[in-house]
Order: C-alpha cells, then sequence, then structure tokens
C-alpha cells in the first residue's frame, strides 16, 4: 500500500474514534465544599448556582464533592483530611470551625471561604488585604450584626435587660462574638447571659437555664442547630434571633444576616479566579455591605409580640 493510501486509511480511522483516545481529555476541576451541617443548607442551594451564573455546571464541566460533618464539629479535620486525599482542585468551607479544618489540612490547596464571622480574629489569615498562603474568600462579618440584633430586641422586647448567648463551644469564632454582645450589651444595658453548648444533647438544659436566669430573649450563634433551637425558643415563648438567614426560615422570631446570595456570588467569582490560576495570597478576602433583617411573623404571633411598625418597614423579608 502507497504512504499516502496508509495516512489517509490512519486519518479515516482517527475521524471515527471519540475524542479521550485521540487526545489527553481535560481534567473537570473538582470543588470541594465543607459545611458542619444543615445550617448551611441556603448556602448549598445559592452557591452552585453563583457558579453556573459564571458557567460552570455540575458534572457537566465541574465535579462539586460536598462533605458534611451533620452537627458534629469534631468530624471537621477528618472530612477535610479526606477531600484533600482526593485532590480537589479548591476547598469551599462554610464557617470558622470548617475553614480551619481545611487550613489545618492543607496549606498547597486553595482554599475559598464561603463565609466566616472574622478571619483575621480567629487567625485564619492575618490581613483581609493580603491573606496570603493559600486562602481568600468572603468574611460574613457576624460580629458587626451583633449590636443590631440586641438594638432590635430590645425594640420587640420592651424594658429587655437580660440576653441569653447560646454559643457554640467547638466553635473558635465563639470568644469573638460573645466579646462583641458584651460590647453591644453594654451599650444598649442590656445583661449578656452566655452559654457555652458542647453538644446537642444540652440543649434542653439550656433553655432551662435560659428561663432561670430571667433572660428576655436569646441571640443564637449561627452553628449551632438552629431548627432545634428554634423549636425550643419556641415553645419556652422566648424571642430569639441569629445571623443566620435560616433561623427564621426555621420558626426563630427573625434574623439579621449578610445577603447569603451576595457572599455565594463573592466566593464563586474567586473560585473562578483561583480555576483560572490566580494565587489565593494575592485575592484580597472581601466582606459584605448588605445586610437583611428577616422577620417571622408567624412566630411573633405565637409569642404573643405586637411588632413594632418602624421595625416591619425595615424588614427586607416578613415571612407571613
Amino acid at each position: 500500500m502507497r504512504r499516502r493510501d496508509v495516512v489517509a486509511a490512519v486519518a479515516g480511522v482517527a475521524a471515527l474514534m471519540p475524542t479521550p483516545v485521540l487526545a489527553k481529555q481535560q481534567k473537570i476541576p473538582t470543588i470541594g465544599i465543607l459545611v458542619p451541617g444543615k445550617e448551611a443548607e441556603i448556602w448549598l442551594r445559592l452557591f452552585p448556582r453563583a457558579l453556573r451564573d459564571l458557567g460552570y455546571i455540575n458534572d457537566k464541566n465541574l465535579r462539586l464533592e460536598i462533605r458534611s460533618a451533620n452537627g458534629e464539629l469534631a468530624r471537621l479535620p477528618e472530612l477535610a483530611a479526606g477531600l484533600v486525599h482526593d485532590q480537589v482542585d479548591v476547598i469551599v468551607p462554610w464557617s470558622t470551625p470548617a475553614v480551619l479544618a481545611a487550613k489545618h489540612a492543607t496549606s498547597e490547596i486553595p482554599i475559598v471561604i464561603m463565609a466566616a464571622g472574622d478571619p483575621v480574629g480567629s487567625g485564619i489569615v492575618t490581613s483581609l488585604a493580603h491573606p496570603g498562603g493559600n486562602i481568600t474568600g468572603m468574611a460574613s462579618n457576624d460580629t458587626e450584626t451583633v449590636g443590631k440584633q440586641v438594638q432590635f430586641l430590645e425594640e420587640v422586647v420592651p424594658g429587655l435587660s437580660r440576653i441569653a448567648a447560646p454559643l457554640n463551644a467547638g466553635d473558635p469564632f465563639s470568644a469573638q462574638l460573645l466579646a462583641r454582645l458584651n460590647t453591644a450589651g453594654a451599650g444598649q444595658r442590656a445583661e449578656i447571659v452566655s452559654l457555652p453548648i458542647v453538644d446537642n444533647a444540652q440543649l434542653d438544659a439550656a433553655f432551662q437555664a435560659i428561663l432561670d436566669r430571667k433572660a428576655g430573649a436569646a441571640i443564637v450563634q449561627p452553628t449551632l442547630p438552629l431548627a432545634e433551637i428554634a423549636e425550643l425558643a419556641l415553645r419556652h415563648r422566648l424571642p430569639a434571633s441569629s445571623s443566620s438567614g435560616m433561623f427564621a426560615v426555621y420558626g426563630g422570631l427573625m434574623a439579621y444576616t449578610p445577603r447569603p446570595r451576595d457572599l455565594s456570588r463573592g466566593a464563586a467569582r474567586l473560585v473562578d479566579k483561583v480555576l483560572k490560576g490566580a494565587r489565593p495570597a494575592d485575592l484580597p478576602i472581601e466582606q459584605p455591605n448588605r445586610f437583611d433583617l428577616i422577620v417571622n411573623m408567624k412566630t411573633a404571633v405565637v409569642l404573643g409580640l405586637k411588632l413594632p411598625t418602624t421595625l416591619l418597614a425595615r424588614a427586607d423579608e416578613v415571612i407571613e
């Protein structure tokens, strides 16, 4: 057979062969998402949508691997190590405990924070403007929401003098949150009663302590089991707030929260930059500039509260 016939035959066979056989298939990037539990539910909905808006579609040109500790924060280091073992391309953690677990698991794989209360104060990075290392992402500024929550609760509960603060003992951010609560409470002449929660079995006892100490309201840390606490607050007729919008959705009286859609879009945008070659160390950690007040009117009715019209006028969302 003449040479040109051989070349033509090979070309004809090649045209019929699937592309992966002809050339090395392009690797689809894998994003590992690390969350403490179902409190991150809204983020697990919004973040993939934000990626889709940038052209990334799960199981098409991107893979999302979700790891949840199901409320057991002690499992986060193991789950983070698993993502490192699986050689994901980027780790996207939600909440301070998840971010710290990812940081301790790897100094090489890029980490893009979906939301964390205070990355500098928690020792995650030394500077928001120059995070350095392998970490960038979104700060949720939970400490900045505390003063507003104290203010709103005082409007709802006239004469409020004592506010309970159920805190997640396994979350390093709880110390900063308590400090900010004490500052905000002092400014509003309200005593803060801190109640560290070690495990979920303590929730009933914590609410009994709230009643025993005559607290008239509560501000709940977002990494606690919000659905269970919202139910307990309703059962004990306790007005309660959190910096997670899911708390109001679950039946808590109100929430004052950074807009999850903004944080999700910001995290997706930073993931896109990292996948295109940017170094996390060169990408400043961003902060939210828009916050939502969410009020659950059904809960207000059950609690027998008449909410001020001025508060309702400021609400971005009212759950009827």
